[in-house]
């Protein structure tokens, strides 16, 4: 038996990178995923993201460490796709114990410069998006009085970084959400918390390289800043974090950030 058996973790941007790492990590705990990506390429910001494939293979890989994984493929600006999916989990499931809202992309572009659809898109995803999908499982919490939100924020989301000022405002908000779904859920025995991770080692670094013409190492160089000698963290680390707030272990942890940036913010 393990930690999580028996619960439910609804994991938005599941297909691949820190979502999929957390679905994998929860599930071999005994949890049940409902793995939730868009799984196909948007016009912005370009680059690769996950694919049914990857969903397909996360389905067989939580199988094999002896769970169940129900595939969602949706847009988290969707809300008929966000309804369906939560639909889908309570008619299979009964409950969501755990919300990772993890969706989310980045890209660079000086304030002055950015258009109107790279501002919208930015913003809709990963900060509408979060919301989109928690004004839709909370409910299912509320009737379970119980209930762990974690929001996949950012370094970002506590400092200003140049060049990614739509990326900083998004993940700002996802802090400021934090705090005020905690405030609001706390009576029903819902926590709320946030992370805060530096640069993190998944294919998000090919993606901004690939916009970038350069490469993940020299990106993590010109950005990251760390104070420890890494150029990045790495998704299990994102795991560990993830694992602890949604555990009875921070029973009592709600409405916090909780920072794991290799000390880039102390810097």
């Amino acid at each position: 038996m393990g930690e999580f058996s028996g619960q439910v973790a609804f994991i938005t941007g599941a297909a691949h990178g820190q979502g999929r790492a957390v679905a994998l990590a929860l599930a071999q705990e005994g949890a049940r995923i409902v793995a939730f990506d868009v799984a196909r390429q948007l016009s912005y910001p370009g680059y690769a993201l996950g694919s049914t494939d990857d969903l397909d293979s996360l389905v067989a890989a939580v199988a094999q460490l002896g769970s169940d994984c129900l595939s969602c493929p949706g847009d988290v600006r969707d809300d008929a796709a966000i309804i369906a999916a939560v639909e889908a989990t309570v008619a299979r499931f009964d409950r969501i114990d755990i919300l990772f809202n993890n969706a989310g992309i980045a890209a660079y572009g000086l304030a002055h410069e950015l258009t109107e659809e790279a501002w919208d898109t930015m913003l809709d995803i990963n900060l509408k998006g979060a919301w989109l999908v928690a004004r839709r499982v909370i409910p299912v919490m509320i009737r379970q009085q119980s209930g762990v939100i974690i929001n996949n924020s950012s370094v970002a989301g506590l400092r200003g970084f140049g060049r990614m000022s739509h990326y900083t405002a998004s993940k700002w908000g996802l802090t400021g959400l934090t705090k005020a779904w905690a405030i609001e859920l706390a009576p029903h025995g819902i926590r709320v918390n946030s992370i805060h991770p530096t640069g993190v080692n998944t294919p998000l670094n090919d993606g901004l390289a690939w916009l970038e013409g350069t490469t993940p190492a020299a990106i993590a160089e010109r950005s990251a800043g760390n104070l420890l000698p890494v150029p990045w963290i790495e998704a299990e680390d994102v795991v560990h974090a993830v694992r602890y707030l949604a555990s009875a272990q921070a029973r009592y942890v709600t409405g916090a950030q909780f920072v794991l940036d290799a000390g880039l913010l102390t810097r």
